[in-house]
């Protein structure tokens, strides 16, 4: 019989939230249609030269985690790394559009972190990355530092405060 008064209880707290939820929900204005767009995160996709060189940069020097790996008859061809919520998927490039195919001209990735930036381009430095720039404060106030990867692509990492 006790069990089945936490039970009870337990299903109470959750329509009490429910009700709650449902409440702010109704309070708020209706949205302008059609709907805008509102995502709750974004990849990126970057094809690369060499993709053992690529997946060390993000993993050893970035501190990106791997996650999933695509393969196609027993050799990588691609894998996400993780890093929060945020994900780089990096794609070994075939060549079909030739081997001197530009990567990264154009391309500015930008992420935000409420980890030490300092501490972040440190580590960086320390395992024998380039700096685009130190962490600085920007003109309108935002604390940044930036590299580029071994393909070109440009990253800018700023502090959340």
């Amino acid at each position: 019989m006790p069990a089945r008064k936490t039970k009870k209880k337990a299903t109470r707290k959750t329509a009490t939230k429910k009700k709650a939820v449902r409440a702010v929900r109704a309070s708020r204005p209706a949205r302008k249609q059609p709907e805008s767009l509102r995502l709750r995160s974004m990849s990126a996709s970057l094809t690369v030269n060499d993709l053992a060189k690529s997946v060390a940069f993000y993993r050893d020097v970035v501190g990106f985690t791997p996650g999933d790996r695509w393969e196609d008859e027993g050799q990588l061809r691609g894998i996400e790394m993780k890093a929060g919520i945020c994900d780089v998927w990096l794609n070994q490039d075939d060549f079909a559009k030739g081997r001197d195919r530009k990567k990264g001209e154009g391309v500015r990735l930008y992420g935000s972190t409420t980890q030490d930036i300092s501490d972040m381009a440190a580590r960086i430095k320390e395992m024998g990355g380039v700096l685009d720039y130190e962490p600085r404060r920007s003109p309108w106030g935002e604390y940044t530092f930036a590299f580029t990867d071994p393909d070109g692509y440009k990253i800018t990492i700023l502090q959340e405060e």
